[in-house]
């Protein structure tokens, strides 16, 4: 059976671990921090996802297919047909894991 103070802990927002209560404020920071990191990893995937999904599905085809095929300087990117090169597409997607990580790793400078 537990005590009285495991069950103040288990019913707690915050459990304080030191006896110094700065650690409140702190605490209430770095949660305010996670929450902006999260809007802001969700608002640049999202960003990718909408931005490049249309022009990886063919967005381009009819633009290219009205002005006579896809002009040769940009064959690498979209082919004979105007649709994504799909290593640039897995690409993109990396790169745009890499920047979600990347902004969710700042946390761990925050002051703690």
């Amino acid at each position: 059976m537990g005590s009285g103070t495991d069950v103040a802990m288990e019913s707690a927002d915050i459990t304080l671990m030191r006896s110094d209560v700065n650690g409140v404020a702190t605490a209430l920071d770095l949660s305010r921090k996670t929450i902006r990191t999260i809007k802001q990893n969700l608002f640049w995937a999202f960003f990718y996802n909408v931005l490049l999904i249309p022009v990886a599905a063919g967005a381009f085809y009819p633009v290219f297919q009205g002005v006579g095929g896809v002009p040769g300087s940009l064959d690498f990117f979209f082919g004979d047909q105007g649709f994504l090169n799909p290593a640039l597409a897995a690409l993109a997607m990396a790169f745009s894991s890499v920047t979600v990580v990347s902004n969710s790793l700042r946390l761990r400078r925050a002051s703690v």
